[in-house]
């Protein structure tokens, strides 16, 4: 039986990854880095800034990456104005929270921007436990994330399930010892059932604390309202 929710950040409890692909394009090409759209997904998998900065321009010193961190930061903000949650997500949250359910983030974004977008979204109340990309040394896909999630939460990662859309935290949750379920379109969900994921939903629309205590209490794959991949 699971005692606690831990949810990835980006793409799973706000759709944001429109903006952040809009963000890292404008910065890269401010600098004279011209990426294409197939080039640009690699800023979806979930990593830490500095390995997106460092997968793009090459090995780079502390400065520039603190630097070039907060020029994209910048501009993630000029565009965020239209950020929101995911579909079914505010609905999912206060079952889960009736239900007494522990709940906590892990996530790759940096401190200041995942708390930027929890307080424009009223939604920082509902997470005593957040974990960013700049407490861990190592980013996804190492669980050390969601390590620290569990501890800071006092639940055991066997006890816990993941909510993740990108396939670097996919691995990371499952490495950590905890359920994984994937946030994706049918498109992508093979890639995160390939990477560990126990199923992938395309929303939290049909999910509910029922479904996920009847789901983890049995072991096996539940499909709410056929739409469970």
């Amino acid at each position: 039986m699971f005692r606690g929710v831990v949810f990835d950040f980006d793409g799973v409890i706000v759709d944001s990854h429109p903006v952040h692909k809009r963000a890292w394009k404008k910065f890269l090409e401010s600098i004279g880095k011209t990426v294409s759209e197939s080039q640009l997904q690699f800023v979806l998998d979930g990593r830490k800034r500095e390995d997106i900065l460092r997968h793009f321009l090459g090995e780079l010193d502390p400065e520039q990456v603190v630097e070039y961190g907060l020029r994209k930061e910048e501009l993630f903000r000029d565009e965020a104005a239209d950020v929101q949650t995911v579909e079914g997500f505010s609905d999912f949250l206060e079952d889960l929270q009736d239900a007494k359910v522990a709940l906590g983030i892990a996530s790759s974004a940096s401190r200041s921007r995942l708390t930027f977008l929890l307080d424009r979204l009223e939604l920082r109340r509902h997470f005593p436990v957040v974990v960013t990309a700049d407490e861990v040394d190592q980013g996804k896909p190492n669980p050390a994330v969601f390590l620290k999630a569990a501890r800071k939460l006092g639940i055991c990662p066997s006890e816990l399930l993941a909510f993740e859309d990108a396939v670097s935290g996919v691995k990371a949750a499952r490495s950590s010892g905890m359920m994984c379920i994937g946030i994706a379109q049918a498109d992508r969900a093979s890639t995160l059932l390939a990477a560990g994921a126990i199923s992938v939903v395309p929303n939290f629309c049909d999910l509910s604390y029922a479904k996920l205590r009847h789901f983890s209490s049995n072991g096996t794959v539940f499909r709410p309202l056929g739409t469970l991949i």
